[in-house]
């Protein structure tokens, strides 16, 4: 058995994202997904950004990191100069950060892909699409599409949801708003039943907290 969790625009909450990651087991075969928006442009602390490197460097292939808009605009602003960060290894890795990650049944990727392309979507869908892909899409595709960029309370049209958001049929959509929800939201899959759950922070009659995992359905 083993088990697929993904992440996704976590905005600089350093320490939130320290405390999330509690409910990630990176043992055995399992792998932790991060799909982009590690950073808020409108402030750049990238502090987020070199411990998620060191993160992937510690697990390798247990880690994948997916580029988001926000490091696409980091990029742009480094080679234009309006950003004075240079740091030669951090800009390496994140100019050689993926677009998507996909499995024989996923995708898993920042915004989303052009479905009209189907079966092709790879060499269909334009480079920006896969980081910038506005609004979000719906419905019944050939494989799972696990996205961000647009919250869940947009999504769902209620502001305080910010958890996991399932269309019933074949999109997860994982972006909790974080900075204002100060969620981040873990989509778990079982890659034997293939069954997807997450997580919820229960608090107890002693005042705690303690995580409740659900399943998505």
């Amino acid at each position: 058995m083993a088990y697929i969790y993904a992440m996704s625009d976590i905005h600089e909450e350093l320490d939130l994202f320290k405390e999330t990651l509690s409910l990630v087991d990176l043992n055995e075969g399992n792998q932790l997904i991060l799909l982009g928006d590690y950073i808020d442009i409108r402030i750049q602390d990238l502090s987020i950004l070199y411990f998620i490197k060191e993160l992937q460097e510690k697990y390798k292939e247990k880690v994948i990191v997916i580029a988001g808009n926000h490091e696409l605009m980091l990029i742009e602003d480094i080679q234009s100069q309006a950003s004075t960060f240079k740091d030669p290894t951090l800009i390496k890795w994140l100019k050689g950060l993926p677009y998507y990650y996909e499995t024989d049944t996923q995708i898993f990727v920042h915004a989303g892909i052009d479905e009209e392309a189907e079966e092709f979507w790879k060499w269909g869908t334009e480079d920006y699409y896969f980081c910038s892909k506005y609004p979000h899409t719906t419905g019944k595709y050939y494989k799972d599409i696990i996205a961000g960029h647009v919250s869940t309370s947009t999504i769902s049209g209620k502001a305080d949801y910010h958890k996991v958001y399932w269309d019933k049929q074949s999109h997860y959509y994982i972006d909790g708003n974080t900075r204002v929800s100060k969620t981040i939201p873990v989509l778990k899959y079982d890659t034997v039943s293939r069954k997807y759950s997450s997580f919820e922070k229960k608090k107890q009659k002693d005042g705690s907290f303690e995580w409740k995992e659900y399943t998505i359905k």
